[in-house]
């Protein structure tokens, strides 16, 4: 194996990784990699129980968040505690998710597209795109840039960081894709760990299954398999 990577994953909500890419982040974990992840809101919007409160759903959504990354192999996480349901990429955001890539320091990110997908419009809630936007502004200019959000180094002493590959889940246009067949069975453990979102969590393995294996048969993977789609963009 080449050096172990540093890669932060970025996204709206607690269980978007899951969905979007649990089997490539079990892949890299497991070949050594460290992974992080970055989550803009704690999801207080989510659940079907309207007899708690949002902050106290907000605590579940980051316990069951926890739990999940660790079935993958990932035990450092930053919640950054955006309203869920009302993400705008505006440069409070920025700024946030560039505090945490100079912080964290990546080789690559994962986060998501910040283009809407019409043929899966589930996958293009408008928190996902304005978390996507916003991370690819982070990523360039102002991460890497020592005058952008100045106060990241001059009071907090965070040194510019570029980043030099970035992968985008769930646009149009996927150009990589990961066999994700023998990660199969960590990614539905990982999804499961999210009981407050599940309404058929019998029915999830049968449709992560049909997902899966629709990516693999556009990747050029073939039957039998299963795989996660990212558009791979050079951002050094």
């Amino acid at each position: 194996m080449n050096s172990p990577l540093t890669i932060l994953n970025i996204a709206a909500h607690p269980d978007d990784l899951d969905f979007g890419c649990a089997g490539t982040t079990a892949t890299l974990t497991d070949e050594g990699h460290r992974v992080v992840y970055c989550l803009v809101t704690d999801g207080q919007a989510g659940g079907f129980d309207n007899t708690i409160s949002r902050e106290r759903m907000a605590e579940i959504r980051r316990e069951e968040q926890t739990r999940a990354a660790k079935v993958l192999g990932v035990t450092e996480l930053h919640f950054l505690g955006f309203p869920d349901g009302a993400v705008v990429a505006d440069l409070e955001l920025r700024k946030a998710i560039s505090r945490v890539i100079r912080q964290v320091k990546p080789d690559r990110i994962l986060t998501q597209s910040p283009i809407r997908n019409l043929d899966r419009l589930y996958s293009s809630h408008p928190d996902h795109l304005a978390a996507g936007e916003a991370t690819l502004a982070a990523i360039y200019p102002d991460s890497r840039n020592e005058f952008a959000h100045i106060g990241l180094l001059s009071e907090e002493g965070l040194q510019p960081h570029s980043v030099p590959e970035t992968w985008l889940i769930g646009g149009p246009d996927c150009n990589h894709y990961v066999d994700i067949t023998p990660m199969f069975d960590r990614k539905i453990e990982a999804l499961l760990c999210h009981e407050s979102q599940m309404q058929d969590s019998e029915g999830l393995p049968a449709m992560i299954r049909s997902w899966g294996e629709r990516v693999a048969m556009e990747g050029g993977l073939g039957r039998g398999r299963m795989a996660e789609g990212f558009r791979r963009l050079n951002t050094a």
